[in-house]
Parts: structure tokens; C-alpha cells; sequence
């Protein structure tokens, strides 16, 4: 049976060439990049080229970015860091309603600590207005927290213009930039960013490894208290070979054809959008190039992914993250779907490996599967 990946959101597949150049790392190149000896210092060295590399695509100094496990410890990094190191300069802390669920949940946390968080509503395209961040700025906050592109519809978010506002009024900004990190320019000054999270397994690299871009000056403290590498913000001895594999990633990224995912996702936009009933969610065209969010009125999302999974297409609901939850999704909510239409959502996420055939036979069995559930639904079609 012919298999097809559509969840790239979720998680991508290790580029060989990045599996080739982590390799010496694990049995050859082993040392630990704190040891003062050749093998450690062979290990430091790996581990510098890499912080360059990666500083780079963000237009950032090396010394501003610090690795971690992930996005989730990133974001976490951030919010509790930049909370807990800023207090006596004021406890409100301002994000949207369509973050991830590590960004909300960690706010959830922090209002149990005595913090304010306000959670800005988004349009009917996912999009945050920048008025409202700036009308909710009072003189106690310290931190505005917004994704560059949310990871289940793809909207892309005004940074460039909330960063201006964020640095009028003296208030650090960080963004989640996990989804659409090497797919969408970004460059901490010319967007006035703080804090940057990113990570590798979204982008053909290992599974297990982030980075938080730091800019100089920012008082923020660190959550795990150790030996204190990474300068002093994320102690643990460093993950070699796969930071090493996460800078061969983005160095691999200059190479994807980022026009052919747009037009593969247009063509599955175009194609799906002929079923009655059925609504694209997320911005038309503000969109990251490689996603397609649906949902269909009379059928229930989980019975289109298995029956599609059956078929050999692998798509998903919304985010892996939350994906064992019956619960619509929180984002979907947000943007004022009603319930028939938030329970039945399908997120498509192309990668680099598919083909236009991919494509074409994805939208037969779609359309074929929506057909049968919806003249089983007790609900009409």
C-alpha cells in the first residue's frame, strides 16, 4: 500500500545528510564539550560552528543563543525565566489565545504564582491585531509573547509591527518560531525580538534539540541550576551530535524549494475547498508554505484521519502535542468556529519528499472518505 506523510508540523524525518554528519559525534568524536582535553576540545569546537551557524539564519550574535531539549523547554526557558527575573519591575505578561500549549500552559503556571497574563483574542484568520497588544501594555508589563506562525492553521503574525510597539514601550518580546523557523525570514532586529525559539526536528533535524536565541542584556533566570554551561542559562552537559545535526539542518534548509510546497498546498487548497461544507481555516494567503487546515461540516476529524491512515495518508487533527484529546481545538475555538465545524478539522503539512502525485492521490481519498462518513452521519451531508 502506497504510504504518504502530510504531518510535517508534527515532526519530520532525519535528513540522511544530517544523520552522516552527526554520526562521528556518538563513537569517534564522543568528548564532552566542557573537558579541556583534545577530545573535549574537538567537542567545543563542533558545538561553536554550530551555535555560528544557526546564529546566522536569525540574523543573531553566536554567543546570544543557547541549546536546549526543545521548544517546549525554550518556550518554558523564556516565560518562567524572564517572570521570575523581572518581577520587581512588574508581574503582567501578555500572549495570544492560539499559542502552543507549552506557551499556555506555562501562563496557566505563572498565574498560580501571582503573575497577570492576558491573552489577546485573533480575527477570523488567526490574526493578532497589533493595536491590541499595544493597548494591553500597562507599566507592569515585562514580556510579550507571540508565535511567528501558529503550528495548526499556519497563520503568519505581524512580528515586525508588535516588535516596534514592544520596543517603544521598553518591554521584552519573544517568539515562538518553532513551525516556521527556515521557512519564513526572520531577523531579531530588524524585528526587535528578545527571545527566540527554535528547533530541529521540525526541520529535518534530530528529535531532542532547541535553541532560544538571548539578546544581550536581557535579565532572565535560568530554570535548571547545574555546572552552568551555556552561559549559565541551561545547565547540562550539551547535546554534541545532535546540535551538530540540528546546524547541518538549517544549513541543508538553503536548498528546500520552498515555492514548490506553496504550490503543491494551493493545489490541495483548491481541491479539497470543492467539497460542500468545507472551509479553509487560517489566512488565505498569510500562510505558511507548506500548510493546509480544513474543516468539514457532518464529520467528526479522528474518523477522517483513521480512515485516511487506512488509505495510507497520514495527516492530523490539529497539534501532535495535544492529539490524544477529544477537546476541539483551542485554536479553532479562538478564531469562532462553531462546533460542527471545529470537531471536524484536518491539518495537511507538506515536506521537502513530496511529490505532485502525493498530492493528487491525497485529494482522491479525501474527497472519496469524506463522501462515505458523511452518508453514514446521523447528522445529513
Amino acid at each position: 500500500m502506497k504510504r504518504i506523510y502530510f504531518d510535517h508540523a508534527a515532526t519530520t524525518p532525519l535528513d540522511q545528510r544530517v544523520k552522516d554528519e552527526m554520526m562521528p559525534y556518538f563513537n569517534i568524536k564522543f568528548g564532552n564539550a566542557s573537558s579541556i582535553h583534545s577530545y573535549g576540545r574537538e567537542a567545543k569546537m563542533a558545538l561553536e560552528n554550530s551555535r555560528s551557524i544557526i546564529s546566522k539564519e536569525l540574523g543573531a550574535s553566536p554567543e546570544d543563543i543557547i541549546f536546549t531539549s526543545g521548544g517546549t523547554e525554550s518556550n518554558n526557558l523564556t516565560l518562567k525565566g524572564i517572570a521570575f527575573a523581572n518581577k520587581n519591575k512588574g508581574t503582567h505578561i501578555i500572549t495570544s489565545s492560539i499559542e502552543h500549549d507549552c506557551i499556555l500552559n506555562s501562563c496557566k503556571w505563572l498565574e498560580n504564582q501571582g503573575f497577570n497574563i492576558t491573552y489577546l483574542p485573533v480575527d477570523k484568520y488567526g490574526i493578532i491585531n497589533p493595536k491590541d497588544v499595544e493597548a494591553a501594555i500597562d507599566k507592569s508589563t515585562i514580556l510579550v509573547s507571540i508565535m511567528q506562525a501558529n503550528n495548526e492553521i499556519g497563520t503568519i503574525e505581524p512580528l515586525e509591527e508588535i516588535g516596534k510597539i514592544c520596543n517603544d514601550h521598553d518591554v521584552f518580546f519573544h517568539t515562538d518560531a518553532c513551525q516556521s523557523f527556515t521557512k519564513v525570514p526572520l531577523d531579531v532586529n530588524k524585528n526587535n525580538l528578545d527571545l527566540v525559539t527554535i528547533n530541529s526536528h521540525k526541520i529535518y533535524g534530530p528529535k531532542g534539540v532547541g535553541a532560544l536565541y538571548i539578546r544581550k542584556g536581557t535579565k532572565i533566570d535560568p530554570l535548571m541550576h547545574g555546572g552552568g554551561h551555556e552561559r549559565k542559562l541551561r545547565s547540562g552537559t550539551e547535546n554534541v551530535s545532535g546540535i551538530v545535526g540540528f546546524a547541518k539542518a538549517v544549513e541543508i534548509s538553503k536548498e528546500f524549494d520552498l515555492h514548490k510546497m506553496t504550490k503543491f498546498r494551493d493545489k490541495i487548497i483548491k481541491n479539497v475547498l470543492e467539497v460542500p461544507d468545507t472551509r479553509l481555516n487560517g489566512h488565505p494567503t498569510q500562510r505558511l508554505c507548506n500548510n493546509a487546515n480544513f474543516s468539514f461540516k457532518y464529520i467528526e476529524g479522528e474518523s477522517l484521519l483513521l480512515r485516511l491512515d487506512a488509505k495510507g495518508v497520514s495527516v492530523s487533527t490539529g497539534s501532535a502535542c495535544s492529539s490524544n484529546t477529544l477537546e476541539p481545538s483551542h485554536v479553532l475555538k479562538a478564531l469562532g468556529l462553531p462546533p460542527e465545524y471545529a470537531h471536524g478539522s484536518m491539518r495537511l503539512t507538506l515536506g521537502i519528499y513530496n511529490k505532485e502525485e502525493d498530492v493528487d492521490y491525497a485529494v482522491e481519498v479525501i474527497k472519496d472518505e469524506i463522501k462515505i462518513l458523511r452518508k453514514i452521519s446521523p447528522f445529513g451531508g
